[in-house]
């Protein structure tokens, strides 16, 4: 089926709203605008909240024509999604991020997705097959992305704020983004497991696609991946007993994990027990046979040496998956009786 932006247009549509965060966009925001106006009626509503930056970006969307709200200083993604909630008109919003740019199809689908369900709360969508950044580390980790929601249930368990589409009522009925995240962080699988916990539906639509243009670093993927997701995202595990196997958290993965702290433990015993490495060995081989679904997308999209160079990058995931897992479980239970012994001493 065929998607257009004349769809849009149709009365029997619901109208949408695009709400955009943006903290120093820069040039990566320059080309989220230019993708609006190329494939956005000019009727519809978007909405940019600038979180305290510093550079033009809010000039950038004033000349746009968007509707602009600059707050002084940064206070996270989480509330300047809600800002624009609270203005936006719209039966839907749309949430995306400032560094990620629309397909022809993209609102039409989202729209055309809730007219045709009337029981779907929420949907969200992928990143597409090319990243806007050609460097290494940043096509595996866009790419990495897209295989996995390209893999994932379509009944999903989650939201994502970089795409994802809400009705208006639900979002403020089950009160928006929780804005203790103050940056950039697991907000939007906060307000998916509340939205799943409230019986809501939502859908993870595959073909709803947004192209992404960050250029990760070392650095900043590590600091992002262990500090702003992991660590947070497993108290959210805990406190909602969401163990669902999907997205990142599927069986496959968690399989793998312990097979890379088991190669771990291994290459420290080979310094003094030959041995090892023959569990080295096998295990590097199961860890390859476990994975090969993951490594042959990336041989197919980007060829064999690039899929050769994922897989160190790939056990590193699981690496320090796993120690934030650990560390982020330890957190929630310490901090857990921290407020049991508070509760109770406020009962004496």
């Amino acid at each position: 089926m065929s998607f257009s932006s004349e769809d849009l247009l149709s009365p029997d549509q619901p109208t949408i709203s695009i709400v955009i965060p943006v903290h120093n966009g820069g040039e990566n925001f320059r080309s989220c605008l230019a993708s609006l106006a190329a494939y956005v009626p000019f009727s519809t509503e978007i909405i940019v909240v600038v979180d305290g930056g510093t550079d033009d970006s809010w000039h950038l969307a004033q000349e746009f024509g968007a509707k602009v709200f600059k707050l002084p200083t940064a206070g996270g993604p989480a509330r300047a999604r809600n800002l624009g909630a609270r203005s936006a008109q719209g039966d839907i919003l749309f949430f995306m991020d400032a560094d990620v740019t629309i397909a022809p199809n993209t609102l039409s689908q989202i729209a055309i997705a809730f007219r045709n369900q009337p029981d779907l709360a929420a949907l969200i969508g992928s990143y597409d097959d090319q990243p806007g950044d050609a460097h290494f580390l940043s096509q595996y980790k866009n790419l990495f992305h897209h295989y996995t929601h390209q893999m994932g249930c379509e009944e999903a368990s989650t939201f994502w704020g970089a795409c994802g589409a809400i009705r208006r009522d639900v979002f403020l009925t089950i009160g928006g983004f929780d804005e203790a995240y103050r940056y950039p962080s697991v907000e939007d699988i906060d307000l998916g497991y509340r939205l799943k916990r409230a019986s809501y539906r939502i859908q993870l639509c595959k073909t709803v696609q947004v192209k992404h243009l960050k250029r990760w670093g070392v650095i900043s993927l590590l600091k992002a991946e262990v500090f702003y997701r992991a660590l947070p995202w497993t108290e959210l595990i805990w406190r909602d007993r969401q163990f669902v196997n999907d997205l990142n958290l599927k069986t496959a993965d968690r399989v793998s994990l312990l097979m890379t702290y088991s190669l771990l433990v291994a290459l420290a015993a080979s310094c003094w027990w030959v041995s090892a490495w023959l569990v080295v060995g096998a295990l590097s081989f199961a860890l390859i046979w476990l994975n090969l679904p993951v490594y042959r997308f990336f041989q197919r999209k980007r060829g064999l040496w690039f899929a050769i160079r994922v897989i160190p990058w790939h056990w590193l995931y699981f690496l320090y998956g796993g120690f934030a897992f650990a560390i982020g479980t330890c957190r929630y239970y310490l901090l857990s009786k921290h407020k049991m012994a508070r509760a109770s001493l406020s009962q004496v």
